[in-house]
């Protein structure tokens, strides 16, 4: 019994440490996704140095400029939350290690004190002959052999409190060790968002300057706008003349197709009923003959047509089993499709949006329009069909591939690759982005098109 008393202390400390270094664990788990995310950040914030270095070759400044800046701060000011994340599991840490370090602390000075006292015992109890005595002085022969086991069992207790006692001031000292690498962290990462928040503040005055200077030049940019609008309109007009066409060439194969079948129809009725009534005749000549004739075999019955399963929804533009697999296929990769370029990022939002500028004016996109590297290649982001390669002034390229009922319209194109007619696949370079000379740096615009509604692109390429 006074075994186990003593060896509570013990069992108590192999239950604690490892709760604890797995509560470290688990913090660790979390900080690495914030280690990750800081570096997908930081990443993004060097495309957008990048891009801002573009724009910043021309002698003006530019809405390109504004965007770059807007952008660097808004990813900034993320990082710097991701940092103070950060901070904040630090901290937790390092509170954690405290009380760790207190615990095994207080555990070593029970291991150390209980230590001294079977020392003492020891000392005092160190003659061979009053072991020898305490055996041999037993009832029993029983007795004696449980009297020599007790001294072996405290010999080895008093081993093992020393083994505990070494391999508590070994934890201890990890513990302490990993404290000390925690707060050094701490001061590198509290560093880091200081000298983060001075940039933001720097970016935060130069976006201020440049808003400054392109508000002088508001006639200049109102009249952008309104080139930008009308140039938007011809594309929509032509890109709708399309997709009207093709609605109307389906619907008028569609009826082709039934009038077709009709026709097969009503022959192959006429053929049955002029087989009928010719067997009717000939039964009727044979029941006048003086011999019998066997009856004549029964005219076998056509088989059964079966009919074609409708279509999901009565849009001419599935009528084919082709167009149909696209089209599911296409609706079942909602928000996974890939970006028409490799690198870039969205400058104009779908649908109604405020300027950049003139916040009073509103503008329309009818997609969005992606700022990329001068000449970048553009890609199909689903397999399908080219209806048709157009060139719009003001506009560039028009590319508009079709996907069942759906049609994705790649606008603002330098050169082309594809014609009318051809086939792509998935990710399939179709063209380069043309170039914004003003703002030095390349542009394309992605709509989507179900039958004749406009679509959010945002809801269907994959996030970045």
């Amino acid at each position: 019994m006074l075994y186990l008393k003593k060896l509570i202390p013990f069992l108590l400390i192999i239950w604690l440490v490892p709760a604890a270094l797995q509560a470290q664990n688990n913090n660790q788990l979390s900080r690495e996704d914030l280690e990750r995310r800081k570096r997908e950040l930081q990443k993004e914030i060097d495309e957008a140095n990048q891009a801002l270095k573009e724009t910043k070759r021309s002698t003006r400044e530019s809405l390109g400029q504004l965007r770059a800046l807007r952008n660097k701060i808004y990813l900034r000011t993320r990082l710097i939350n991701n940092i103070n994340e950060e901070i904040t599991f630090i901290n937790r840490d390092i509170n954690t290690a405290y009380r760790d370090v207190k615990t095994l602390q207080k555990d070593l000075d029970t291991l150390k004190a209980q230590y001294a006292q079977l020392v003492v015992y020891a000392y005092k109890n160190r003659s061979a002959y009053d072991m020898l005595n305490f055996v041999f002085s037993a009832q029993s022969f029983n007795d004696a052999i449980r009297r020599y086991q007790y001294l072996k069992q405290y010999r080895d207790y008093r081993r093992r409190q020393a083994d505990n006692i070494v391999e508590t001031q070994e934890l201890l000292n990890k513990k302490i060790a990993h404290l000390q690498g925690q707060k050094e962290k701490r001061a590198q990462t509290l560093e880091s968002e200081q000298e983060q928040r001075k940039t933001l503040e720097e970016d935060k005055k130069e976006k201020d300057e440049v808003l400054s200077k392109l508000k002088g030049r508001e006639k200049e940019l109102l009249a952008d706008i309104n080139k930008r609008k009308k140039d938007a309109q011809q594309v929509q007009s032509a890109i709708r003349a399309v997709i009207r066409r093709e609605i109307e060439e389906a619907r008028r194969k569609a009826e082709a197709e039934e009038l077709a079948r009709r026709k097969a129809a009503e022959e192959r009725r006429r053929r049955e009923e002029a087989a009928r009534k010719a067997a009717a005749a000939a039964a009727a000549a044979n029941n006048t003959a003086t011999v019998a004739a066997p009856p004549p075999a029964e005219t076998p019955k056509p088989a059964p047509v079966e009919e074609t399963p409708a279509p999901r929804s009565s849009n001419v533009l599935e009528a084919t089993p082709e167009a149909l697999a696209l089209s599911e296929g296409f609706e079942n990769n909602r928000g996974k499709l890939p970006w028409p370029v490799t690198n870039g990022n969205i400058i104009g939002h779908f649908g109604r949006q405020h300027h950049a500028v003139m916040e009073r004016i509103n503008v329309e996109n009818d997609g969005i329009i992606i700022a990329t590297s001068k000449g970048a290649a553009v890609r199909a982001i689903f397999e399908g069909e080219v209806r048709r390669v157009m060139v719009i002034p003001g506009s560039g390229y028009v590319v508009m591939i079709r996907h069942g009922q759906y049609f994705t319209n790649y606008v603002r194109l330098q050169t082309v690759t594809v014609k009318t007619g051809d086939k792509v696949r998935t990710s399939q370079m179709i063209g380069t982005a043309s170039t914004n000379d003003i703002e030095n740096q390349g542009e394309v615009e992605l709509q989507i098109y179900k039958g004749t509604a406009k679509q959010n692109p945002e809801y269907w390429i994959m996030k970045r």
